[in-house]
């Protein structure tokens, strides 16, 4: 994690420049129509903030008035070692974003002009709070700070109110640094990532909402740095996990079966290796067909083929504009799968790439600045 924030924060003094020059033309509305919205949240020092933006036919976006909206709680203005760490929820009316500097979780609504307004926030129970998973009402958010480092459930009211589900807090070791927490599109089983291990956490969620944990869990699954990972969305038995720390051009993903219980199963000869460094987010296409693996290290964002089974084939590697230091973190597809945009960590800023099948090509307008200040991680496209 020290390595990281490292590569990113050093690249963040080389590329801000960059950023600041293309802020005029990121701000000059294009022509083609808007046709959604994507967020970021910028983890900004002190007050923190979420940057919003009109996406637009062709891809490109323009910052909506009022951007960046203040998200209630406090950023810590450092690099964000997680995935998730803005979430929509269920019903898509709601933003959920983690607030590190104040151990909180803001709730945003979003407005039918993408516009934000801040609803609720709510402790996190734990310190420095990287990842949000949502499923219907339920909510669990990883914490990944010595001395409060645990997953901890929540309710979420048709209101947009944040309540704390009792009993359901599973401590951590500190130094485990989670990174990742997320559902199934069932919601019937939750996995999470050990940062600082070689671990992964699987459970299945009972009935009244909290966690048991599978026979097995945690498990290892040989590797450094379990970092991103998905469930397969045409398949919820079926988990992929970016392997992010063993070494320049060593980076992987594993994949697992999922059973009745939560217990991990490797699938064919996992984990599959990317060659690239650091492969730290994951992103599927919404027919289950490709996986795309951002290499923070690298900016390059490796593509596999995903069999039925969930056996890998690497494609090979897009590279990103600008890429020394460029620190691509979370990635998300848009709704209709045609896109997939990335935040910059070290150059506050948003890449977007089309998609056709296992393919990717960046976009004449990318990438477009963040706001001064921010420290991204965590996307949300609608």
């Amino acid at each position: 994690m020290r390595i990281l924030a490292r590569w990113i924060a050093g690249s963040a003094i080389a590329l801000f420049a960059v950023a600041g020059l293309g802020a005029a033309s990121a701000a000059a509305s294009p022509s083609s129509a808007v046709t959604g919205h994507l967020y970021v949240n910028d983890n900004t020092a002190g007050a923190n903030t979420i940057a919003g933006f009109d996406r637009h036919a062709d891809g490109s976006l323009t910052p909506l008035p009022g951007s960046p909206f203040a998200a209630g709680g406090s950023g810590s203005g450092a690099a964000v070692a997680s995935q998730g760490s803005l979430q929509q929820s269920a019903d898509g009316r709601f933003l959920l974003a983690t607030d590190q500097g104040s151990n909180q979780v803001s709730v945003l609504r979003i407005r039918p002009d993408g516009s934000l307004k801040l609803v609720d926030t709510a402790a996190s129970h734990g310190v420095q709070p990287v990842s949000v998973a949502v499923h219907d009402r339920l909510v669990y958010v990883a914490n990944a700070g010595n001395g409060g480092s645990d997953y901890t459930g929540f309710v979420l009211r048709p209101s947009g109110r944040l309540i704390h589900l009792r009993g359901s807090t599973i401590p951590l070791p500190d130094g485990s640094q989670p990174g990742d927490i997320l559902f199934n599109s069932t919601g019937t089983k939750v996995a999470a990532t050990r940062i600082g291990t070689s671990l992964i956490d699987s459970f299945r969620v009972r009935f009244d909402g909290r966690l048991a944990a599978a026979p097995d869990s945690p498990i290892s699954d040989g590797r450094l740095g379990p970092f991103g990972s998905e469930f397969r969305p045409t398949n919820p038995s079926q988990l992929f996990v970016s392997n992010a720390h063993d070494g320049a051009g060593k980076g992987s993903v594993s994949a697992f079966s999922v059973d009745a219980f939560g217990s991990l199963t490797p699938i064919g000869n996992s984990p599959f290796a990317d060659q690239q460094t650091a492969p730290c987010w994951v992103e599927i296409t919404h027919d289950g067909r490709f996986l795309f693996a951002v290499n923070t290290a690298d900016s390059t964002v490796s593509r596999y083929s995903i069999a039925p089974g969930g056996s890998l084939t690497l494609l090979g590697s897009t590279t990103l504009k600008n890429a020394t230091g460029l620190a691509p973190v979370d990635a998300r597809l848009d709704p209709s799968g045609r896109t997939l945009s990335v935040v910059d960590g070290g150059g506050n800023s948003v890449s977007t790439l089309t998609v056709s099948g296992g393919d990717l090509t960046e976009l004449s307008s990318s990438p477009t600045p963040l706001p001064a200040g921010a420290h991204p991680a965590g996307i949300v496209i609608r």
